[in-house]
């Protein structure tokens, strides 16, 4: 970026695109603490929209819906004091187009299971949400780092 100081305005100009610019890809690391779950959410609405996936879609509230629980799940039950979450959320157009958001916490001896509608009781819904919004989820071991990392993956179109 340079500055264009014939500019009316003196704003700077672009003079070339950031490679950055293209990617359909964030991640990012936030504190396991409710308010760490809700900018998440946020900040994964205002991705969607950026990319061409507009607020008050079925589609953009879908994929919001399911980043705010898998990050909620994480502060709530992979929740290690003093270590964060780490959400990403990428979108591919071939051969369809999906977006995958994935959540990584640090606490490995809690692992998700399918959620049974008989078993629930004053919670439990959520991962009857992400199943019943996204066409595929599971979770693996993080890689690299202790914990695990729970995914799903959800249509766009």
């Amino acid at each position: 970026m340079t500055s264009n100081i014939d500019s009316p305005t003196g704003n700077a100009q672009l003079t070339s695109l950031s490679p950055y610019l293209g990617s359909r890809a964030f991640a990012m690391r936030f504190t396991s603490t409710p308010r760490g779950a809700r900018l998440a959410r946020r900040l994964v609405a205002v991705r969607l929209d950026e990319w061409g996936v507009p607020y008050g879609t079925e589609a953009h509230d879908g994929v919001v819906l399911v980043a705010a629980e898998l990050a909620t799940n994480a502060v709530r039950h992979g929740r290690v004091p003093g270590r964060d979450f780490h959400l990403s959320l990428r979108v591919t157009e071939a051969p369809r187009p999906v977006a995958r958001v994935e959540v990584s916490d640090t606490r490995a001896e809690r692992v998700p299971h399918r959620p049974e509608e008989a078993e629930l009781g004053d919670g439990g819904r959520g991962l009857l949400l992400v199943a019943g919004l996204a066409q595929r989820w599971g979770w693996h071991p993080r890689p690299g780092a202790p914990g695990k990392t729970v995914w799903a993956e959800c249509a766009l179109a």
